[in-house]
């Protein structure tokens, strides 16, 4: 065989090798953070084939990152949220490692209901500290579904109060600005430019929405999921930019 043919089988043999070096290495970036995985700038731990879930009850083992109300996060199921129903606080859990027997059904597939949980003591033995012989979801649990019944909504003009009355549900990108000493909690929404276009002043916001904000605290701006109340008066509207009352029932990345 040719210099020239031998040349040319090395360039295509050497061509296929990259790209299949190429795809692994595409295949293998990361993605950015889906709502249920693990927080920015944490890691999620391995999940385990014994871990897969199923429909009915799942054995589950892992370290809890973040709790709030009825809900925890564990990082090795990055994907879910899991509920303790009853009186039980999941903030308890933070840090621990734990094993829980949750249910999982399609119809609410983000959540986990916990039926028992265990928590890994300093000797390393297990104990119960958790158990509810029916299991049922937090009456705030927002169900992803729901998300379609509000629609975006985006504020122009702050007199302009027909954008916003008489719509009931609606989704707003903004940033929380927490209650303080001299003022309530709001929603600060923001323009094209980043500038501060108008504020929603938030009456209350449920444990849902506050364990969401505590899980992705790395994260500054969120999309609102709201009941839209009572407009603020037009002649107070201009100087703190506040439009309208609202409950927030959901906060989330999408």
């Amino acid at each position: 065989m040719s210099i020239k043919n031998h040349t040319g089988r090395f360039l295509v043999l050497a061509l296929a090798a990259g790209l299949v070096v190429f795809g692994n290495f595409a295949c293998s970036g990361k993605k950015a953070p889906a709502e249920g995985a693990a927080p920015a700038g944490e890691e999620a731990g391995p999940v385990s084939q014994e871990m897969s879930i199923k429909e009915g009850v799942n054995d589950i083992t892992g370290t809890v990152k973040s709790g709030l109300g009825k809900y925890f996060y564990i990082s090795q199921m990055p994907g879910f949220d899991l509920a303790a129903g009853g009186e039980f606080d999941a903030a308890t859990l933070i840090g621990k490692d734990v094993k829980v027997k949750a249910e999982f059904k399609r119809e609410r597939a983000s959540l986990l209901l916990a039926d028992a949980i265990e928590v890994k003591g300093d000797g390393g033995a297990y104990s119960n500290v958790f158990k509810i012989a029916t299991p049922a979801a937090p009456e705030d649990f927002f169900d992803q579904k729901a998300r379609a019944e509000f629609a975006d909504l985006k504020i122009v003009n702050i007199m302009k109060a027909a954008d916003w009355e008489g719509k009931g549900k609606a989704k707003v990108y903004g940033k929380y600005i927490p209650a303080t000493d001299n003022a309530g909690a709001a929603i600060s929404i923001l323009d094209d430019k980043g500038k501060e276009a108008a504020r929603i002043i938030v009456d209350s916001m449920n444990a849902y929405s506050n364990f969401y904000l505590k899980k992705l605290r790395l994260f500054d701006k969120f999309y609102f999921y709201l009941t839209i109340k009572e407009s603020v008066p037009v002649n107070q509207r201009g100087k703190a930019k506040e439009v309208f009352h609202a409950d927030v029932v959901f906060a989330g990345l999408y």
